[in-house]
């Protein structure tokens, strides 16, 4: 089953734990223009770089992205 980047990241969200992820996650969560159905690495990079300022560094979105591709794209 594949799902969308988005649909991923909500399931690393916790308002207790605070790791890098968790933390993206949180904001993600608030940030109305996510593209939220996308599965395109680019298309969340790009919408990243422009409207990411919660983002510290986008080394997170690439760790996030990973795991993301391990548990939910197909091979």
């Amino acid at each position: 089953m594949e799902i969308s980047f988005y649909q991923y990241l909500m399931t690393e969200r916790d308002p207790y734990k605070k790791d890098d992820i968790i933390l993206f996650a949180n904001e993600a969560f608030n940030d109305r223009i996510f593209p939220k159905q996308s599965e395109d690495y680019d298309e969340v990079s790009r919408h990243l770089e422009m409207n990411g300022d919660y983002l510290p560094s986008l080394t997170i979105f690439d760790e996030a992205w990973e795991i993301y591709q391990t548990r939910y794209q197909e091979k």
